[in-house]
């Protein structure tokens, strides 16, 4: 097959596997799972294929145009470069890793069929966003994912959480899709072409006419997608959603399109100073204010989540200051051990028996009942902290690089404050990044908490699946100077400067962190033992196919004395821990005012124009009441009254005849 045929196959088998798991996901409950998994898994074959054909090397290109559209077409076009080769690859191989630790995680969902395709169909999304050389055939798999993470987040729609959830990840994302979509009808408005080489060449030869009201459009979308600083409030919430597809979206979908889409079209953004300044700020306040709500959560998940946030943070950063390849080598490298870390604390929570256990206070014992996720977790967390040799390390070191060369003037790609902005903020994040990673590690395994109950062993599904993804987590960083090919041909190893001072920002962070630790942990009695557990009832937002817990009875204590994050953050703790309380301002800004709108229509609706309609009808129905009534059959009283109406216009036409004689 040639390349091309190849590259066709990639994003269509998961569809297809999609389509056929809901087709027979009823009439065939066996063959569900194969459904779900050999699909992903051919299609990561297949871009691994693709990604070897080509080789780092001329991008292979490829179109067709299946009907005309008018002055400017639309074509099923393929555009597979470096980037698009490895990210296609990341893509593949992490749903294929969902898909195999669901079959485990999920085994008695009930509504399993239906996860598995959408997980299919999601993966199917994203894989045209990569491979796609046409806008709107990108934009196709842009929305196409946002429905998949609606549905997908509101998997446990009994419970209002996760219901509430997913409304606010589809309208938030839905809220940068608007400017995003006139910023791409913009721009192929000033190139002519849809077609993402076709773009590249107008922005090249100057042709583009409105460069930065283009970019700060499509930042909106990017923002939107990629859950950057302001619409980054649904990406926390949408925890409630099964802990796998937190790692696909986390790890592999979703928040990377945005990332994946500047990257490819920086060029656009590269053009105006002004969106790149704009982008270096927006990156810069998402590092540095997600990591510090990352310091203040309770609950291990929504820690992950806004870790998620300050590493895409990390990745904007690096476009900002012009740098793509540092940006998509960070993602590449982050989907591995984001995604072991979200499939870790899935094995915890199936360790505990429910979601609703996934507070770190709450946690004890789990190191040794879980040794699997222990030890994985561990790697993942050091690649998050950036702790040589681990993949985070030299990814992360490739960011702060890039920015230092742009603010020292060594590149010209974006303004030199760009780069300050982003090398500040970097550095800053790398050393709550360590703090926040050692706080989740010595509070998940090393808590003083009641003991959760012993669900069993994990299933070989999941445990293996850790292990697989632990291998690119510590391995990955080290292929770096292999792959100076696929990214741009400028290598991305580390420089003595930024390695010292982010390694020791970093160290800085985890000693602070474990001092303060120990410290409170001698100061504080260990927490008493579990009371006698009540009957077994189903939780109705259990997790790991809805299996039963205990319950406990344990009430989410207000303030816990042993948290190293509420002594480090001090009196900033509450507003991080509520997000800065920017779910707050939204609701002031934007929420009440809409309602309130609304109530005055429904109040002019009810009360001004249902009562002119209801008024109509009611006279005609009094006229024709008295019309009825007159109707009596009677031939006299007709008579008498056509006598009386006939006397009456007499006098009326004899007055009038002697108004108009006087006159």
């Amino acid at each position: 097959m040639t390349t091309t045929t190849l590259a066709v196959l990639v994003p269509l088998l998961p569809f297809l596997g999609s389509a056929a798991g809901l087709l027979l996901g009823r009439t065939a409950p066996g063959l569900v799972r194969p459904l779900a998994v050999l699909p992903t898994l051919a299609a990561a074959v297949l871009a691994v294929l693709v990604a070897a054909r080509q080789g780092g090397g001329r991008a292979v290109d490829a179109a067709t145009q299946l009907t005309p559209t008018g002055s400017v077409p639309i074509d099923l076009a393929l555009h597979i470069d470096g980037f698009a080769a490895l990210v296609a690859v990341l893509v593949g191989t992490i749903a294929t890793c969902v898909q195999i630790y669901s079959t485990g995680y999920l085994r008695d969902d009930p509504r399993y069929p239906s996860y598995a395709a959408l997980v299919s169909l999601f993966t199917s999304a994203m894989l045209l966003v990569v491979y796609s050389g046409d806008l709107m055939v990108l934009l196709v798999g842009w929305e196409v994912m946002g429905i998949c993470s609606y549905f997908l987040v509101g998997h446990y729609w009994e419970t209002p959480e996760a219901r509430s959830a997913s409304l606010k990840a589809f309208l938030v994302t839905k809220l940068g899709d608007v400017p995003f979509l006139i910023g791409l009808f913009a721009l192929a408005a000033d190139a002519g072409t849809f077609q993402i080489t076709g773009v590249l060449g107008a922005v090249a030869s100057g042709r583009l006419d409105h460069p930065t009201l283009i970019a700060l459009l499509l930042l909106a979308g990017v923002a939107g997608k990629s859950a950057q600083f302001p619409l980054h409030t649904w990406l926390p919430d949408a925890m409630a959603g099964p802990t796998p597809v937190s790692a696909l979206i986390h790890a592999a979908t979703m928040v990377a399109a945005g990332i994946y889409f500047t990257a490819r079209l920086l060029p656009v953004f590269a053009a105006s100073a002004a969106a790149m300044t704009v982008l270096a700020v927006m990156a810069a306040i998402t590092m540095v204010g997600s990591a510090l709500a990352a310091l203040a959560q309770d609950d291990i998940k929504r820690v992950l989540a806004y870790s998620t946030i300050g590493q895409l943070g990390y990745m904007a950063g690096a476009l900002a200051v012009g740098d793509r390849g540092a940006a998509v080598f960070h993602l590449l490298s982050h989907a591995a051990f984001k995604a072991l870390l979200f499939l870790a604390a899935g094995a915890v929570i199936h360790a505990a028996g429910t979601n609703s256990l996934t507070a770190m206070s709450r946690m004890s014992g789990l190191a040794r009942r879980i040794p699997d996720a222990y030890w994985t977790m561990t790697v993942a967390l050091l690649a998050l902290a950036a702790i040589p040799p681990f993949a985070g390390f030299f990814s992360k070191e490739a960011v702060l690089v890039a920015a230092e060369h742009t603010a020292l003037g060594e590149r010209d790609v974006a303004p030199a404050g760009a780069g300050w902005i982003v090398l500040v903020a970097g550095l800053l994040t790398a050393l709550l990044t360590a703090a926040y990673a050692l706080r989740l590690w010595l509070r998940t395994f090393r808590g003083r908490g009641p003991e959760a109950p012993d669900h069993g062993r994990q299933p070989i599904a999941m445990t293996s699946v850790l292990w697989v993804l632990a291998i690119p987590s510590l391995g990955f960083g080290l292929t770096v100077t292999y792959l100076d090919d696929w990214f741009d041909g400028h290598p991305l190893t580390p420089t003595l400067t930024t390695a010292v001072l982010g390694t020791g920002l970093a160290a800085a962070g985890a000693v602070i962190t474990y001092a303060v630790w120990r410290t409170l942990a001698a100061r504080t009695p260990v927490t008493a033992s579990v009371p006698a557990p009540v009957p077994r009832v189903a939780h109705p937002d259990a997790e790991a196919g809805q299996v039963e817990a205990e319950a406990l009875h344990l009430p989410r204590p207000a303030e816990d004395p042993a948290d190293p994050g509420r002594a480090l953050l001090g009196p900033l703790h509450g507003p991080a821990a509520a997000g800065f309380h920017l779910d707050a301002v939204y609701r002031t800004a934007f929420v009440r005012p809409v309602l309130a709108a609304a109530s005055l229509v429904r109040f002019l609706d009810r009360e001004v124009v249902d009562t002119y309609v209801r008024a109509a009808g009611n006279g005609a129905k009094g006229l024709g009441w008295l019309v009825r009534r007159a109707q009596t059959g009677n031939v006299q009283t007709y008579l008498s009254a056509l006598l009386a109406g006939s006397v009456v216009l007499a006098i009326v036409a004899v007055a009038l005849a002697n108004a108009v004689a006087g006159a």
